[in-house]
């Protein structure tokens, strides 16, 4: 800090100081009960100046240490880098700057540490989604090189099979790679439940065939509020798992239901279920527990992204199930007051 830079600072205050000392040094001189010579103001002038310039040097002295300290701290750490550790103030002054600092820093890091957690799971996912949709393109060229024993009515199902297992990996990239957009890419209105179940499981249907799981709906005709499309993959997902994890022959429901607060559907399977020690740990991300190790097509990221899309919808997912007698996923829909109260949130 040049001590021009100081004066600078302290104008104000040198400013006072003179008008204080002319005002003085009139009044005393204009003084009728006790005349001074103009030798003796002077000198008190002179005396006062200097009193006030020891005063403006060690204030100098002891302020420039602080910025040198300052200054040091900046130049010396790395650029884009907020972990600082500035010197203790000195005045007021300085510890209301260094507290606001300290906050700015700290919420920063936080941003950043966020940002970087992000970067992270991005990665995780994408290196675990290639390395799963890698799976039916191998199985789809070796259906192909091995095409020439098979009937080609034969050859086109199990093709058809591997395209809907990519389909429904791109649909998960996709979904995925929207919900940071979520706000720009939603519309509630009144969806009517039935007939996204309905288009689910003709989405489905040919899982359904070839495994011969019975369907039952109950109750269905009822109107939500929620985002179709959002919802649609939401279900999908769900679906997807039922029949994934239903032995061959078993059965799926689809039950709606509603109270003075909010509607449900239910989708009910009796297939393996899933073990007590892992409920609690469904929603995470790319978690598939003991259930999904045995199945090479599950990648964890099903309920993962429905419980997500669920909370920006201001909807609830809740999940019962007993190993080896089935699932109930239930997606809670608030009714209207509870759902704005929610999505205010």
């Amino acid at each position: 800090m040049r001590l021009i830079d100081y004066i600078k600072d302290k104008r104000f205050l040198i400013l006072f100081y003179i008008i204080l000392m002319v005002f003085i040094s009139v009044f005393v001189f204009l003084s009728n009960t006790q005349r001074m010579s103009k030798g003796n103001i002077l000198y008190i002038n002179i005396v006062a100046f200097i009193f006030f310039a020891i005063y403006i040097a060690g204030d100098y002295f002891v302020r420039k240490k602080y910025y040198v300290e300052v200054k040091e701290t900046i130049e010396g750490s790395e650029q884009n880098n907020l972990d600082i550790v500035l010197p203790e103030p000195q005045t007021k002054e300085q510890e209301i700057y260094y507290r606001l600092i300290s906050h700015i820093q700290k919420t920063q890091l936080k941003r950043i540490e966020k940002l970087y957690d992000e970067k992270r799971e991005n990665q995780d996912f994408m290196m675990s989604w290639v390395h799963e949709i890698k799976t039916p393109i191998a199985a789809s060229k070796l259906t192909i090189h091995n095409s020439e024993s098979k009937t080609k009515e034969d050859i086109l199902n199990k093709l058809e099979d591997e395209l809907v297992k990519i389909d429904n990996f791109v649909e998960q990239a996709l979904y995925y790679s929207r919900i940071d957009a979520f706000n720009q890419d939603y519309f509630i209105k009144d969806v009517k439940l039935k007939s996204i179940v309905v288009d689910s499981i003709k989405k489905h249907s040919k899982w359904f065939i070839n495994k011969k799981i019975s369907v039952e709906m109950d109750n269905l005709d009822k109107d939500v509020l929620s985002d179709k499309k959002w919802l649609t993959f939401m279900i999908d997902q769900m679906l997807s798992n039922a029949i994934k994890y239903t032995e061959s022959k078993g059965r799926i429901r689809f039950i709606g239901d509603e109270s003075d607060t909010e509607t449900t559907l239910m989708i009910e399977d009796n297939g393996i279920g899933i073990s007590s020690r892992d409920i609690d740990r469904v929603f995470e991300k790319g978690f598939t527990g003991k259930t999904g190790r045995k199945n090479t097509n599950a990648t964890g990221m099903g309920l993962y992204l429905s419980k997500k899309l669920a909370e920006k919808l201001g909807h609830k997912i809740s999940i019962q199930s007993k190993e080896g007698t089935g699932t109930q996923v239930i997606i809670h829909f608030p009714k209207v007051l509870d759902f704005y109260q929610v999505a205010k949130k």
